[in-house]
């Protein structure tokens, strides 16, 4: 081919591409490509502009990765509240399932146990928290806000709400189908084995199990629990108690990492050795940014406390997207997918990073581009060897550092 239709061919080529690409945006969107006359959700505009109008570096199609328990049912009993995110409202999130729950002063999730191991971190109030090990060994302790606990897979346990106010709390669950009103419970086991089974594993008297609820109590309300150190003695009588403590203190953990953008708290095995799954607690200042990062070795489950923030997940291939969160929404981040979160208002932004492995991971964009031959780094992307001179040596996490 000559040299001049070769050019013309690549004008028409270039110029089918440009036909696809997003036109430029107006201030304001007011541009006559960017009305909208036809029914609009204004609120939920409002609440989600980088849907509403994404930025131009968005492209193709990428599932949705963001849910807010705003949309999930509540289930209300006489001792509190839950509602669950799980894979059946967010399909995309197949390793992990969150559970928000409330409790009343002296309200109970009855003593119960499920095959998933299940993380938490208190939100508001106090609670005690009870479990029995494999051994037989107890574990009976009070849990306070920005606290956390871990109930291994299979482990009996219960929660209930303290004084003056209960509690609620974050549940997280290492099964992306994980169903929180399907799980094994004391009173709905008993229901349905016979009396005389019963009588004859304990050695007592048929009647004696004659008040035991016919249907399962759930999340119940009683009164308040007896004293902490008592009930720790007469649990641990006889086998003592657990080896590995399943709390975390974490209200009075010291960051991991901080910076002038913000604070960040790293909890894996390496300080909670219960724990198969780990955590990032991230606070960002106003302006502040979870810098450009992913992770190699699991799936990122998030859950936003407080504040309001935006994140863009690359998803290869030259598809992106761009989602707005705020408090009570949960976002997810397949493995290895790029990604960031900027805290776009004007408070600080609270969220967790979970992830379904006893080991935090993370690679950061800044870190790979500083220990990389900065000549082959430039080749690429042409910033200038300035620039990547300049790039601190050590993974930043949070910026403004």
């Amino acid at each position: 081919m000559g040299s001049a239709a070769l050019a013309a061919a690549t004008l028409a080529i270039s110029g089918r591409e440009d036909a696809h690409a997003q036109a430029p945006r107006s201030t304001g969107h007011k541009a006559p490509n960017e009305t909208d006359p036809g029914p609009q959700n204004l609120p939920l505009a409002a609440e989600n502009p980088d849907s509403e109008w994404s930025p131009s570096t968005d492209s193709g199609t990428v599932k949705p990765f963001k849910y807010s328990f705003s949309l999930a049912r509540k289930r209300v009993l006489s001792g509190g509240w839950t509602r669950q995110v799980t894979a059946r409202e967010l399909p995309v999130s197949t390793a992990i399932a969150g559970v928000e729950m409330r409790l009343t002063a002296g309200g109970v999730r009855e003593l119960h146990w499920h095959v998933e191991g299940e993380w938490a971190i208190m939100l508001n109030g106090t609670a005690r928290i009870t479990a029995v090990d494999q051994a037989g060994n107890s574990f009976v302790s009070d849990v306070g806000e920005g606290d956390l606990w871990l109930f291994p897979p299979g482990i009996p346990h219960s929660i209930q709400g303290l004084g003056p106010d209960g509690c609620r709390f974050l549940l997280v669950f290492d099964d992306g189908n994980f169903d929180e009103f399907h799980t094994f419970l004391i009173t709905d086991w008993l229901a349905h084995t016979p009396q005389e089974v019963l009588a004859k594993n304990f050695n007592v008297s048929q009647s004696t199990f004659d008040n035991v609820p016919k249907k399962e109590l759930f999340i119940f309300q009683t009164g308040l629990p007896g004293d902490l150190k008592t009930e720790q003695a007469q649990a641990a009588q006889g086998t003592g108690t657990v080896a590995k403590s399943f709390d975390f203190k974490a209200s009075t953990m010291k960051p991991t990492k901080v910076t002038r953008g913000g604070e960040v708290k790293i909890i894996d095995s390496k300080i909670f050795p219960v724990t198969p799954i780990s955590a990032a607690i991230v606070t960002l200042k106003p302006g502040g940014l979870r810098e450009l990062h992913w992770h190699p070795n699991a799936d990122e489950w998030q859950y936003y406390i407080t504040g309001k923030g935006r994140m863009t997940v690359f998803a290869a291939g030259t598809t992106a997207r761009t989602m707005d969160f705020e408090e009570g929404d949960v976002g997810y981040v397949p493995i290895s997918n790029p990604h960031y979160v900027e805290n776009t208002g004007d408070t600080d932004l609270v969220f967790l990073e979970m992830f379904r492995s006893s080991e935090y991971q993370d690679i950061s964009l800044a870190e790979w581009m500083a220990h990389t031959p900065h000549l082959l780094m430039n080749q690429h992307l042409g910033v200038g060897m300035t620039m990547l001179d300049g790039i601190p040596k050590q993974e930043t996490v949070i910026t403004p550092a």
